[in-house]
């Protein structure tokens, strides 16, 4: 069965051509207001149809707040929202173009199953009740919860209840996909499962904003970064230029020595510890202005073989913690 879609969504695939030449997300300038919080301050982003771009920020940082906004759930104090060129408003035909997948749990109804939520939301987006049975029953085994279609959602773990919420955004396979937080507290097998799901989504021509705290996660997924810290935008771009904002001066090393290790022998490159992993393991902090390649030198002139070498942080979490204002 084809996806159950409303007019709106059919029209916009109609111009394809239309749709390459520009963003199926764009958030000019949004600034928001609560009382005499500041939650957002001018953030922009622009998301290309087939793309997902990933929304980053630490607790606070106001994620929540932009996608309510780029769903139409939420007026900005300023700036402006268009969806497939579409100013943003919080009409029936502007949220057919949006599936959203919320951070929290409470938006199902507990007491009936998997199943039939499916289907109350399906036909909300005006299929019959024989198309909303057969694309309930088509992305519950999407998503893996097929065997559990007929249980309550009561009964649901966190982890089933995310699934059935990226299976409830994709309904009506919407151009565009808004994730919170859709692998928080998730395992690693149902987190790979959710991003594999969203993956697809992107595949087929959805435009993707998946907001996120686990960092390492958008390697591989996301084709773009935006990163809000206290509500302001202080990055945009790929993610190896996110990465490229980090400066690593940490790194632990695996040792094989013949003796104990010297200190000082580092001299104004850096110093160097036993760390508390083992006895052949070091932290290896650089100095201002100071070469890896440097401290390494040091060490092997010392007569200390370095077997293994690796930053105590990714990449993208120092880049994220300089960013964000944070140690």
């Amino acid at each position: 069965m084809a996806a159950v879609t409303a007019p709106e969504v059919e029209v916009a695939r109609a111009r394809p051509s239309a749709l390459r030449t520009l963003p199926a997300i764009e958030a000019d300038t949004i600034s928001q207001q609560f009382d005499a919080k500041q939650a957002l301050d001018s953030v922009s982003l622009a998301v290309a149809p087939g793309s997902v771009q990933a929304l980053l920020g630490p607790n606070g940082a106001g994620k929540t707040t932009l996608l309510r906004i780029l769903s139409g759930l939420l007026v900005p104090t300023s700036g402006s929202v268009r969806i497939l060129g579409r100013k943003a408003d919080s009409s029936r035909a502007f949220r057919s173009l949006i599936g959203l997948v919320p951070s929290g749990d409470r938006s199902f109804y507990l007491r009936i199953s998997g199943v039939e939520n499916l289907m109350f939301f399906a036909r909300l987006h005006g299929a019959t009740k024989r198309e909303a049975k057969q694309r309930a029953t088509e992305l519950l085994e999407e998503v893996g919860l097929a065997d559990a279609a007929k249980t309550r959602v009561g009964f649901y773990s966190h982890g089933m209840q995310k699934r059935l919420s990226v299976a409830r955004a994709l309904l009506a396979s919407p151009p565009v996909l808004l994730v919170d937080e859709a692998t928080h507290d998730l395992d690693p097998e149902g987190a790979h499962r959710v991003r594999d799901l969203v993956t697809s989504a992107a595949e087929r021509g959805a435009a993707v904003v998946w907001a996120t705290q686990r960092l390492d996660e958008i390697r591989g997924l996301a084709d773009g970064v935006t990163l809000i810290a206290q509500g302001r935008q202080v990055f945009a771009g790929s993610v190896p230029e996110l990465m490229a904002q980090a400066v690593p001066r940490r790194y632990l090393l695996h040792l094989r020595t013949r003796g104990s290790i010297d200190e000082a022998l580092l001299g104004d490159v850096g110093t160097i510890e036993r760390s508390g992993d083992g006895a052949s393991h070091y932290l290896l902090v650089l100095r201002e202005e100071a070469m890896l390649g440097d401290a390494l030198a040091a060490l092997r002139a010392s007569g200390v073989d370095v077997l293994t070498c690796t930053e105590e942080r990714s990449g993208i979490e120092q880049a994220f913690l300089s960013l964000a204002g944070a140690r």
